[in-house]
């Protein structure tokens, strides 16, 4: 049988990959858009893919909206008025319209065990999960480390122009990452799955500053050298700091002091996956550090 799945953050990078890998099974694919907005949604004009309409402020337009899904898949993206006060909706129309399952917009690193006040967005998430660990539906989280595609020049860990790695403490701290498509197939994997656990942790690599470091050197034939760039408390500090004075406040998805609080997060090794399963969802196979960075040496 067909199943339907709704996607809410359809018309964002990660939601229209998670349509399209969607597509590739047997689903109906129903689209979750705000009453006129401009955004197009990937695959429009497909005849297994419905855009629908519905407000998040407007109960009972949602509740219509999620009616007939069996599963609900968010990948909205923002702060607190989106991850936690958009879900809640979002999570509360799905319970009320009968919705089986529910996968929250997670996909990230470990969240559950970071220090309180080192990493806004994923508190966020820990505090969204608690709702939905008490809403009468079955949720699982997509848990992947960090994008690897951010390894191209969005996540400063590479510098290209100085031929320089940074860390953080360790240089031998493993990192996890997982491409934007490989977390996108996995989700979809993870939608039509009944029996998907709670939490999904998978890896499509498993590396160290050092370990990119040599993989650069080999690929560019030009010596890539570790750089020590502090301690990650150091570094946790200056996110602090960095909150402190920002401009826009707690309003902005991702200001630098954020970036900073994501690799404080990965180099304490808080938010490391403990738990990998990539036997369960990787039977095509994953992307590797290496093929990502390989890809944008020759482009």
């Amino acid at each position: 049988m067909t199943t339907t799945v709704l996607v809410a953050g359809a018309t964002g990078d990660l939601g229209g990959r998670i349509v399209r890998a969607l597509r590739r099974h047997d689903t109906h694919v129903r689209v979750l858009t705000r009453p006129g907005s401009t955004a197009t949604a990937p695959t429009e004009g497909d005849d297994h893919v419905e855009v629908v309409r519905a407000d998040y402020d407007d109960h009972a337009a949602l509740t219509s909206a999620l009616a007939g899904a069996e599963v609900v898949v968010s990948a909205v993206s923002g702060t607190r008025s989106v991850i936690v006060d958009a879900q809640r909706a979002l999570l509360r129309a799905a319970v009320d319209a009968g919705v089986e399952r529910f996968i929250p917009s997670d996909y990230a690193a470990d969240y559950r065990s970071i220090t309180p006040g080192t990493n806004r967005n994923f508190e966020l998430r820990r505090e969204f999960a608690a709702d939905v660990d008490a809403a009468r539906i079955r949720a699982t989280s997509v848990l992947n480390g960090a994008f690897t595609d951010m390894l191209t020049g969005q996540a400063p860990l590479i510098l290209f122009d100085r031929q320089r790695v940074l860390y953080w403490s360790s240089a031998d701290q493993v990192l996890d990452f997982t491409t934007k498509d490989d977390v996108a197939r996995t989700t979809a994997l993870v939608a039509l799955d009944p029996g998907a656990p709670r939490f999904v942790e998978v890896a499509g690599d498993r590396v160290t500053s050092r370990s990119i470091a040599d993989t650069m050197s080999r690929l560019t034939g030009t010596p890539f050298r570790l750089q020590w760039a502090g301690t990650a408390s150091t570094l946790s500090a200056m996110a602090r700091v960095g909150r402190r004075l920002s401009k826009a406040g707690d309003d902005e998805p991702f200001p630098a002091w954020q970036g900073m609080q994501y690799f404080v997060s990965m180099f304490s090794g808080e938010a490391t996956l403990r738990h990998v399963d990539d036997e369960r969802y990787g039977a095509e196979g994953w992307t590797t550090v290496r093929e990502v960075l390989a890809e944008h040496v020759r482009a």
